[in-house]
């Protein structure tokens, strides 16, 4: 009788062991998200801690949702997102550079990268989960959503993240509206010390185009990271009615400010001089940043405010 009761007990506790083992595993299951990016899949702990984050994008969006993050790449943060020059946050190396180091000492939950720190993927892959978020700026609104979405479900921020999102589709209506009504043509440069290049609609800042609205003065702009090289003639020769210029050496330390560079005698025979349509915009969104909540809300705002 003594050997049937303790069978008994024994298989009551090996039940009971295996459907708390079952409870537990169907746990970790359900907070357990597969992230689809693309550099690959990554398995995310949902509300992952000590999060690491390179893009600047993607932080101002995890800012706005507020969600706390523990290291940055502190030496290039945009103006606006000052705050996390502070010591409380942990500084993870430069943008091209990661602090391997520093980054396993943390021990991240998370480690998120975009385009700058893409050949850095596997190294950090061996230290924590690592996705990419970054836009393709060939589809920049649907990768902008799908990056937004993406935060939103690691971090138990979908609700906040689809009305932010609402929020930013509807001032770009209004943007759309009006530059498509005005029929304008722009076209965009990059000021860097004494050199500029075109950007047209599909590239990195082709958002203008493709977008907001604006028709490009050039159709053939080559589709580059870097831009096309151009002179201030062939300025001169498109004859924009706008010219939106983003100022590199404002967030590097260059040694020239691009609207010494940029209103020179050829430049001052164009519609965009003539009518004061030169618009300088802020590269802390356009050139750091870009693709997050609070930077593509502020460049809405910044080129409504120039039309």
């Amino acid at each position: 009788m003594l050997a049937i009761f303790a069978a008994a007990c024994g298989t009551k506790e090996s039940s009971s062991d295996a459907e708390s083992d079952k409870n537990s595993g169907a746990s970790k299951e359900s907070t357990e998200l597969t992230i689809k990016h693309e550099l690959g899949e990554t398995k995310v702990e949902k509300n992952p801690e000590n999060v690491v984050v390179f893009d600047f994008g993607a932080l101002d969006t995890l800012d706005k949702l507020g969600v706390e993050v523990t290291g940055v790449p502190q030496a290039n943060i945009p103006s606006y997102l000052s705050k996390y020059e502070d010591s409380k946050y942990e500084n993870v190396g430069g943008l091209k550079e990661p602090d391997f180091e520093k980054i396993s000492e943390i021990d991240p939950g998370l480690i998120i990268i975009s385009g700058r720190q893409s050949d850095a993927y596997e190294e950090l892959s061996e230290i924590a989960p690592t996705i990419y978020i970054g836009v393709d700026t060939a589809k920049y609104m649907e990768s902008f959503k799908e990056n937004t979405k993406t935060l939103g479900k690691i971090f138990d921020k979908q609700e906040a993240a689809e009305e932010e999102l609402a929020k930013v589709e509807e001032s770009i209506k209004g943007l759309n509206e009006k530059a498509t009504a005005e029929g304008k043509n722009a076209l965009i440069i990059l000021a860097n010390d004494g050199n500029i290049s075109a950007y047209g609609a599909g590239s990195r800042f082709g958002i203008i185009h493709d977008v907001f609205g604006f028709t490009p003065v050039d159709e053939n702009i080559e589709v580059s990271t870097h831009g096309q090289n151009v002179s201030f003639e062939y300025i001169v020769e498109k004859d924009p009615e706008y010219l939106f210029v983003i100022d590199r050496g404002a967030v590097v330390g260059g040694e020239s400010s691009a609207k010494e560079i940029v209103e020179n005698s050829l430049v001052e025979k164009t519609k965009a001089f003539k009518n004061d349509n030169i618009v300088y915009l802020d590269p802390n969104y356009w050139y750091l940043s870009g693709g997050g909540l609070i930077s593509v809300s502020e460049m809405v705002k910044e080129v409504e405010g120039n039309l």
